[in-house]
C-alpha cells in the first residue's frame, strides 16, 4: 500500500531550445536554450528545499556533450526561465476538481519561487522569471523532448518512490500488496 507522502517542492525541468512567458500580451521573461522551471511551493515547503531545488538543477546534466546527458545548463551557457506552478501541487485521487489544500499561501509561494531563481543566479545562470500569480502564457519549444520531475523534501532531492507514487512489481507487473498468481 502507497504511504502517504509528506509535502515537497516539485519542479518541472524541461530542456527547451527557447521559452518565454507573456502576461497581458507583454513578454516579461524570456531565454534561448536552457532550462524552463515550473515550480510547485507546498506549505510545509523550506528555505532549505529552495536552496536544494537550485543545487540540483545548476548541477543537473542534461546537454548534449560526449554523451546525451552530459553537460549542465551553465556549461553550455543556457539560462533559466523560473515560472511559479502552484497547480503542481494539486491533489487528483478524489473527485473530478483538482484540490490545492497542500499548496503554500501565496506569500510563501512566492518567497519560495523567488529564492530558488535567486539561488540560481548565485550559481552564475543567467535568470529570467514570470510573474507571480499573474495569469501567464508561456511558449516553448521543448528540446529532446527532455522533460524531469524534480521533488525535494527536507531539503533533499527524494526518489519517485519516495514521493507516494506506486510501482507495479518488477516481476509480475501486478500493483504492490496485490495478490499474486500463487495466492489465487
Amino acid at each position: 500500500m502507497a504511504r502517504e507522502a509528506a509535502g515537497a517542492m516539485i519542479t518541472v525541468v524541461q530542456r527547451v531550445a527557447r521559452a518565454s512567458v507573456a502576461v497581458d500580451e507583454q513578454i516579461v521573461g524570456s531565454i534561448a536554450a536552457g532550462l524552463l522551471l515550473l515550480v510547485g511551493v507546498e506549505a510545509s515547503d523550506t528555505d532549505a528545499d529552495a536552496d536544494a531545488t537550485a543545487k540540483k538543477i545548476a548541477s543537473l546534466r542534461c546537454f548534449p556533450g560526449r554523451t546525451p546527458m552530459d553537460k549542465t545548463v551553465g556549461e553550455i551557457g543556457g539560462g533559466c526561465l523560473v515560472v511559479s506552478q502552484f497547480t503542481l501541487c494539486a491533489e487528483l485521487a478524489q473527485g473530478n476538481r483538482p484540490s490545492f489544500t497542500d499548496a503554500a499561501a501565496p506569500t510563501a509561494a512566492d518567497g519560495l519561487y523567488r529564492r530558488v531563481a535567486e539561488k540560481l543566479r548565485e550559481h552564475g545562470l543567467r535568470i529570467a522569471t514570470g510573474s507571480f500569480g499573474a495569469k501567464m502564457l508561456v511558449d516553448l519549444c521543448n528540446d529532446g523532448p527532455v522533460t524531469f520531475v524534480l521533488t525535494v523534501r527536507c531539503g533533499r532531492a527524494s526518489n519517485r518512490a519516495a514521493t507516494g507514487a506506486v510501482r507495479p512489481d518488477k516481476d509480475t507487473g501486478a500493483p504492490p500488496d496485490s495478490p499474486s498468481l500463487a495466492d489465487t
